[in-house]
């Protein structure tokens, strides 16, 4: 490793194409091509973050992210598959057939930047433009499209293992905080300072839990203290944004390690305050074992590969939580049906405060609690349409994980499979060539008597 002589990677540690082995073999054609028409185009252009620390780990990148000293403007007048987006980080997406990649312009961290202006619109009263720049009273970044340098951008990142770049213009990795020396030593260290940097957004709170969990990394010193010290201003962050995030965090093939880091830091009981209660407290004398165990259950589908679906992963983690509401309301006289309603909504009162669930995913974690109750009828009305039904295989799936270890209930799913397995093997009506609909039967209908004819006698 060796210092280059460039001022647009002053002060930065420089590790050449021989050193860090690296092929562009490992990298997203796409990304690539959107690298070489920046450096073509007279721009500097890097991959940056996550995909540059992946790589360098011998793992696979999940995302290539691309930043550049293009503006969006022009990133977007480069790329006909451009769409800009975001208020807060103006980013340009280009969209490929399977794949999104993300460019972002160097930025700056300028938190001193003046008062908004008033600027005068052709026909229109003096408008106050928005700042660049914008911090709430807490120190919360809400806007920030202040453009910089290379090393300026790489600064006001989270961690240092995640400033790293990699230069297509001589295929050299650039490490502007450090970030070498902590993936060497498996650390996650913010920054500067990490309460700033918690408090500037507290979502990396979370990351920095998904990164030690998912990396099996540890959190330095200093920045674990501030996590822990912070970790009750999590809940100042949007809640659907804190909702991709734990989203993020339960599937990420590591859940069971992030949540226990989660529960050690303190950020799990700011999360979900009555959920974490009911956790750390009994029902009869036993411990609520399930979540931890269900956990590992997702973890390992997802590690094969599998989907979890939002509305599945929420009703394994939960379930017993909600099923245990249900069985207060039918305590009290509230028929099946009610019960599970009652108790999912309480749920999603106590937790969309925090953690926004979007609507449609309540109303689908409710269905697959509600309808175990179905699987116990063989065959019971219209076994065909239940099985037609789009969550049919997330009901399935949370009954043979959760209960698949009983007989019982092994030969109930035995035998919806099977009927599932020949109703999709049944052949399909016939459909017009034309169209590829397929035609309806028409209707007989009855000749109406003409108006004052006679009844007939007979």
């Amino acid at each position: 490793m060796k210092k280059k002589e460039n001022p647009e990677k002053s002060g930065s540690v420089i590790i050449t194409r021989q050193e860090h082995g690296i092929s562009r073999k490992l990298m997203s054609p796409n990304a690539l091509r959107i690298l070489y028409r920046l450096k073509d185009n007279g721009y500097v252009a890097y991959l940056v973050g996550g995909c540059v620390r992946d790589l360098l780990l011998g793992r696979e990148p999940k995302d290539f992210d691309v930043v550049t000293n293009a503006t969006p403007g022009e990133v977007k007048r480069m790329f006909r598959n451009c769409r800009l987006v975001g208020r807060r980080f103006r980013l340009a997406h280009l969209h490929f057939h399977e794949e999104l990649i993300e460019v972002a312009t160097f930025r700056s961290q300028a938190a001193d930047e003046p008062k908004p202006e008033i600027e005068e619109k052709r026909g229109r009263e003096n408008r106050e433009r928005h700042p660049q720049m914008l911090m709430n009273d807490d120190g919360m970044i809400l806007r920030d499209n202040v453009y910089g340098t290379p090393e300026e951008d790489a600064l006001r990142r989270d961690f240092t293992v995640n400033a790293l770049a990699y230069d297509i213009a001589d295929f050299s990795i650039i490490d502007f905080a450090g970030g070498i020396a902590d993936l060497n030593a498996g650390i996650i260290r913010t920054i500067g300072d990490p309460a700033v940097r918690f408090q500037e957004d507290p979502v990396r709170m979370l990351r920095a839990v998904r990164f030690a969990a998912k990396l099996g990394f540890t959190m330095e010193e200093e920045t674990r203290k501030a996590l822990v010290s912070a970790a009750g201003t999590i809940v100042s962050a949007s809640p659907p944004r804190l909702y991709e995030e734990m989203l993020k965090i339960l599937l990420s093939g590591e859940g069971a390690k992030c949540c226990e880091l989660l529960r050690q830091t303190g950020l799990f009981a700011a999360l979900f305050p009555f959920f974490s209660a009911w956790l750390d407290a009994e029902s009869e004398g036993f411990p609520h074992t399930r979540f931890g165990e269900m956990l590992t259950s997702v973890d390992s589908l997802v590690q094969q590969g599998d989907t979890v679906s939002p509305p599945l992963l929420l009703a394994l983690l939960f379930g017993e939580y909600l099923e245990e509401k249900a069985a207060n309301f039918r305590a009290k006289g509230a028929p099946w049906q009610q019960s599970i309603d009652a108790a999912t909504a309480e749920f999603l009162g106590e937790v969309c405060p925090f953690v926004q669930i979007a609507n449609r995913v309540g109303l689908a974690l409710r269905e697959i609690i509600a309808q175990q109750g179905r699987l116990k009828l063989i065959p019971g009305r219209r076994p065909q349409a239940f099985i037609a039904r789009k969550d049919f295989g997330d009901i399935i799936a949370y009954c043979r994980i959760t209960r698949g270890d009983m007989k019982d209930v092994a030969a109930r799913l035995e035998w919806w499979l099977a009927e599932a397995a020949e109703q999709e093997s049944l052949p399909l009506p016939k459909r017009t060539e034309e169209t590829g609909a397929t035609p309806l039967k028409k209707k007989r209908r009855r000749r109406r008597k003409p108006h004052g004819s006679p009844q007939s006698t007979q």
